[in-house]
């Protein structure tokens, strides 16, 4: 049997990029956060990084898969120019009010699940970095410790909490 991965999971706003509220919704809004150099460092630990976000704006059709797509896109290629290389990006398209219930919209677990079971990840060496209740919730529930920030905080200032 191989060994297993260790993961970083990152909430996306307020995380990766600027919170703006309720919802980024272009690319052009899309402001991403300089956490490269700590992102890198924990890549070089052997760490695959992994988004997991809520995207309930795809739900309400205040945007589109396709500028979600670009949105991602965007983050990707700026963290690559710094190194660094998301393993994959899990997104809830739901939202409760206009969806129903759905198992990946956090506090639940079934986006990092689903990590999980794609990347033979073993959660008790993993991390989920976020900046809501829900995210420490979801990260617990998937038996991954959770880490809260502040939105928009850098997070060099937990890098000390990840072994």
């Amino acid at each position: 049997m191989s060994a297993k991965n260790k993961a970083v999971f990152l909430d996306r706003d307020g995380v990766l990029n600027k919170e703006l509220g309720d919802y980024v919704c272009q690319v052009e809004d899309f402001v991403v956060l300089d956490n490269f150099e700590t992102l890198k460092t924990l890549q070089d630990k052997g760490y695959l990084l992994i988004v997991a976000t809520n995207q309930g704006g795809l739900a309400k059709g205040w945007y589109t898969e396709n500028e979600l797509a670009k949105m991602h896109a965007h983050l990707r290629q700026l963290y690559k120019e710094h190194g660094v290389e998301f393993t994959d990006v899990f997104y809830c398209p739901h939202h409760p009010n206009f969806t129903g219930d759905c198992d990946c919209r956090k506090p639940k677990p079934g986006l990092l699940l689903q990590g999980i079971a794609k990347y033979n990840i073993d959660p008790s060496l993993s991390y989920f970095i976020g900046d809501r209740d829900r995210d420490v919730e979801a990260g617990t529930a998937a038996g991954v410790t959770g880490i809260l920030i502040n939105s928009d905080q850098p997070i060099s200032e937990v890098l000390h909490l990840i072994a």
